[in-house]
């Protein structure tokens, strides 16, 4: 078990990291490379076999093809064959700064127990008691 924990430290300290400039530099259909979520992939090899084609791919070289990428709704397999492209990750200080992850929620967990079905009965029972008196007032008049 503890050759295993060695290993997964070593492949993590083994990942090679690459700067911006260093990644826009591949943007060529003879040299290729992508970031997608903050990974590095060089998919020269992959461009012919693409098949929305290599021009959709050569767009995005040598930038971030996140949001392309997730716009088209890759397919589960086509997220495991990337993969074999991945060569290194792109260097922290130029990663974009995500929003959501500035967001703290604090909760106890339980209030949602009773305040989920509770505030539904008392805006339904406003509104019956709103709906009664103004049908009443409607037959009284």
């Amino acid at each position: 078990m503890d050759t295993d924990n060695n290993t997964e430290a070593l492949s993590k300290s083994s990942v090679k990291y690459f700067t911006l400039e260093e990644i826009k530099q591949h943007n060529m259909s003879k040299d290729t490379w992508i970031i997608i979520h903050d990974k590095v992939y060089n998919i020269t090899s992959f461009l012919e076999e693409h098949p929305g084609g290599e021009e959709v791919l050569l767009e995005q070289a040598g930038t971030d093809a996140t949001e392309s990428f997730e716009d088209v709704g890759h397919s589960k397999d086509a997220r495991e064959m990337l993969q074999q492209y991945f060569i290194g990750e792109l260097h922290m200080n130029d990663r974009k700064k995500e929003a959501g992850k500035d967001i703290f929620i604090t909760t106890t967990g339980k209030t949602s127990s009773w305040t989920t079905w509770v505030i539904p009965i008392l805006a339904a029972a406003v509104v019956g008691v709103m709906y009664r008196y103004y049908v009443l007032e409607q037959k009284s008049s």
